[in-house]
């Protein structure tokens, strides 16, 4: 049986604008934003089963607020005062907290905000500053790196990699390609204490160093195997050299699709050569500063965090046999990583963020 017809929504040019207003906002509450979300997408004539689908909440969740706004407009979707003692910081003030958290440096020189300057600055209490943060995602003590590709072939080399990763030709093997270098071989000073209950694993902060490796992968896409060697040094020769071990690793009859970072051994004179003698080989290169797009790297994160991270090793060539017995291991059952979004997610994406940050004002 269908269910009830969705209430009637239609907006007014100001309500439009209020709302819309709300999405920019950048101290507006998450919930008040996601209200407005929906409201917005109710008065295009989508279904509640639409809407909950498009921004991942319950259908219920979406009655709930196409019929508030029904009812009492757009001051339906602020939230309505609640029993117990009345509150003592005002939206006002939360506002300006907010506004300072983004805006302003601390004082004293300081290079971020904490809960005890804020309270200070702001005259509340700490716990009062906390929750505040909390409401609106606020971290001032956590910094991300980032960076954004100058590459002037951004956008093609994106759809490059992308495509070949979402549509892989026919009779090849597409091969993501790249060097962890600089693996160091690292012994604690102090014996690694066992994990027991209650009580974590412990190791000493301060290590002794025994060496550095480096490991060249070539990750299969399809299956998720991996062709790995080690080399002692990190130059265009063995970069020439694990071509000839995938070369030998791969049948005759397969062309091979080999997904590369801009590294300056992947492009010397002797490797331009060898790929002239070698025409199955067809390289793809990933923008400058945009490693992400290489699925090796999701590969090397597993083997430091699942291997490496924890180790201990007295000597390089303990480090290498450790590694390859991980490797051997990893490809007794490999499980590929699956690429999902395309390339026109990734470019609306970025482009959504630059967007976002030129009109925060950055």
């Amino acid at each position: 049986m269908p269910g009830p017809k969705p209430l009637l929504l239609e907006l007014s040019d100001h309500e439009r604008r209020v709302l819309r207003g709300w999405l920019r906002k950048q101290s507006a509450s998450q919930a008040l934003v996601l209200r407005s979300r929906i409201v917005l997408a109710c008065a295009e004539g989508l279904s509640n089963a639409q809407v909950a689908d498009d921004l991942g909440v319950s259908r219920e969740t979406v009655r709930k607020w196409r019929s508030r706004f029904v009812a009492d407009r757009v001051e339906g979707l602020v939230d309505r005062p609640r029993a117990g003692a009345p509150r003592k910081i005002t939206d006002e003030q939360v506002e300006a907290l907010v506004a300072r958290t983004l805006g302003q440096s601390p004082p004293a020189g300081d290079s971020h905000w904490s809960t005890r300057s804020m309270a200070g600055a702001a005259g509340m209490s700490q716990s009062a500053v906390s929750r505040i943060w909390r409401a609106f995602g606020l971290k001032p003590h956590i910094v991300e790196t980032w960076k954004l590709s100058t590459d002037p072939q951004f956008v093609t080399k994106v759809r490059d990699v992308v495509g070949i990763y979402l549509a892989p030709p026919e009779n090849a093997l597409v091969l993501a390609v790249d060097e962890k270098s600089q693996i160091q071989a690292l012994d604690r000073t102090q014996p690694v204490l066992p994990m027991a209950p209650t009580v974590p694993a412990k190791m000493t902060h301060d290590y002794v160093r025994h060496g550095t490796t480096s490991l060249f992968a070539a990750l299969d896409i399809a299956s998720g195997s991996v062709i790995a060697q080690h080399y002692r040094r990190h130059r265009h020769q063995e970069f020439l050299r694990f071509l000839k071990v995938i070369d030998a690793a791969v049948p005759q009859h397969l062309e091979l699709h080999l997904v590369l970072d801009n590294y300056a051994t992947h492009k010397t004179e002797p490797v331009k050569k060898w790929l002239l003698r070698h025409p199955r080989f067809h390289l793809h290169f990933t923008p400058t500063s945009a490693s992400w797009l290489n699925l090796v790297e999701r590969w090397f994160a597993e083997l430091t965090c699942r291997k490496l991270r924890r180790s201990a090793h007295r000597s390089v060539t303990e480090l290498e046999r450790d590694i390859r017995g991980w490797i051997n291991e990893w490809n007794t059952n490999p499980r590929p990583f699956v690429w999902t979004k395309t390339a026109d997610d990734i470019l609306d994406t970025l482009a959504a963020y630059c967007t976002r940050i030129n009109d925060s004002g950055h």
